[in-house]
C-alpha cells in the first residue's frame, strides 16, 4: 500500500462556551483536516490543532509542514511503515501538529488494512475510558455553576483551570468543592500560570484547608525544569508535567533530575502516536504514570488518543473533553460520549469514514 497524495482542509468550529486558560481564550475551534490517500481502496484521516502560544504552529505553517511531509513520504510503501514513521520525523525539525495528523492517518491505514479497529493494532482494548471534564478559568461564581452542571451531566472528574492568580485561585479551589467537592474528583492545571513559590503555596494551603486536590499539572514555565523539581519536592499532591513535555528525551531529563510524579501526553505536541508511544514507554521503565491529553481538537484527532489510551497501561488519566466543547463534529464516525464515558468504534482504523461536508451544520471550510 503506497501512499500517493496527501491533502489538507481548513475548519472552524464555534465552541458552545468559551474555553479559558492562563495561557490564552478560545471561542472557536480552528483545525486542520488531513487526508492521506494511498494506491489501495484505503484512505487515511487525521486533524491537527494549531496552538501558537504552546506548539508555536498555526493554522498556515500546518498546511505548509503538511504539504513538506508528503513531499518527503509520497511514493514510500506502508509494508515497511517504521522508514516511513522515521522519514516523517525526520523530514523537517519541530512541528508536531502537522506530524501527529500525517501520524495518526497513516496508523488509520496501517489498522483499515488490517481489517481492525486501531485500538487492536495498538495492544487491545485493555482498559475504560472515563475522561474528566474542565472547568474553563472564569470567575468563582461561574466555576462554581459550571462546575455544578457538569456534575448533573455525569461527569464525576473535574479538571479546573487555574493560574496567575494565587489567591484568587485558592478561593475557586474551595469555593468548587464546597459546592461539588463531596460528589466529584479534582484536578487542577495551572498551564504555567505560577512562579514556582506561589505553586508551592497554592499547593500547601488546600492541603491545610482540606480540599482534596489529585493532582497539579504543570505549575510554572515550560523549559524551568529545576522550578518543577523544587515545586515537586515541596507539596504533597502529585505534579504532572504537560507544555514541558514533547519527547522522550525531555521526559528523560524530568525524570533523571525528579521533577515530576506524572507526564501529560498530547499527539500535537509529541508528533504523533508513534512517539507518544515512546515517551509512554520511558514512564512506565520509570514507574510513573501518564496522562493523555489533547488541545482544542476535534473529534479526529482525539479518536486517535483514546485508541491509544485503550491499549497503553501506562496511560491511566483521560483529558480527552475537547470535542464536547464543540458545536459540531467534521468526521463521520470515531469515539462517542456517554456522559463522562468514551465509547470507541468498532469499524477498522480509527473508525473514521470520511469527513463530513461543508453543509454540515457548524463547520466552515476555507
Amino acid at each position: 500500500m503506497k501512499i500517493r497524495r496527501i491533502t489538507t482542509e481548513p475548519i472552524s468550529i464555534p465552541l458552545k462556551q468559551v474555553f479559558r486558560t492562563a495561557l490564552r481564550t478560545v471561542t472557536t475551534l480552528e483545525n486542520i483536516l488531513v487526508n492521506v490517500e494511498t494506491d489501495s481502496e484505503y484512505t487515511g484521516y487525521g486533524s491537527a490543532a494549531p496552538t501558537a502560544v504552546i506548539t508555536g504552529e498555526t493554522a498556515g505553517s500546518i498546511a505548509d509542514a503538511v504539504a513538506h511531509i508528503g513531499a518527503a513520504i509520497e511514493g514510500m510503501d506502508l509494508a515497511g511503515h517504521e522508514l516511513v514513521f522515521q522519514r516523517l520525523n525526520r523530514c523537517l525539525v519541530g512541528n508536531n501538529s502537522a506530524k501527529a495528523a500525517v501520524d495518526m492517518a497513516l496508523y488509520d491505514l496501517l489498522a483499515k488494512s488490517l481489517g481492525i479497529p486501531l485500538y487492536r493494532l495498538l495492544g487491545g482494548n485493555i482498559q475504560p475510558l472515563e475522561t474528566d471534564i474542565t472547568i474553563s478559568l472564569d470567575t468563582i461564581d461561574r466555576m462554581v455553576e459550571d462546575s455544578r452542571a457538569r456534575l448533573a451531566e455525569g461527569f464525576t472528574i473535574l479538571k479546573i483551570k487555574v493560574g496567575n492568580n494565587p489567591e484568587l485561585d485558592i478561593e475557586r479551589l474551595e469555593q468548587i468543592y464546597r459546592s461539588v467537592g463531596s460528589e466529584v474528583s479534582m484536578r487542577i492545571d495551572a498551564n504555567q500560570g505560577w512562579q514556582p513559590k506561589e505553586a508551592v503555596y497554592v499547593g500547601r494551603e488546600i492541603a491545610r484547608r482540606g480540599i482534596p486536590v489529585e493532582l497539579m499539572e504543570q505549575p510554572v514555565a515550560a523549559r524551568r525544569y529545576r522550578d518543577l523539581a523544587y515545586v515537586k519536592k515541596r507539596v504533597l499532591l502529585p505534579v504532572y508535567a504537560d507544555e514541558s513535555v514533547f519527547s522522550g528525551a525531555e521526559a528523560l531529563e524530568l525524570i533523571r533530575i525528579g521533577a515530576v510524579d506524572g507526564i501529560n501526553i498530547k499527539l500535537m505536541k509529541c508528533g504523533g502516536i508513534y512517539n507518544a508511544r515512546k515517551i509512554a514507554a520511558i514512564a512506565e521503565a520509570a514507574g510513573i504514570p501518564c496522562m493523555i491529553g489533547s488541545m482544542m481538537e476535534c473529534q479526529v484527532s482525539v479518536t486517535a488518543a483514546a485508541h491509544l489510551a485503550a491499549a497503553t497501561s501506562t496511560i491511566s488519566i483521560m483529558d480527552l473533553d475537547a470535542p464536547l466543547f464543540c458545536s459540531s463534529n467534521p468526521a463521520a464516525g470515531g469515539i462517542s460520549y456517554r456522559g463522562s464515558k468514551i465509547v470507541l468504534p468498532d469499524e477498522p482504523g480509527l473508525g473514521i469514514s470520511g469527513f463530513n461536508g461543508s453543509s454540515h451544520h457548524g463547520v466552515k471550510r476555507s
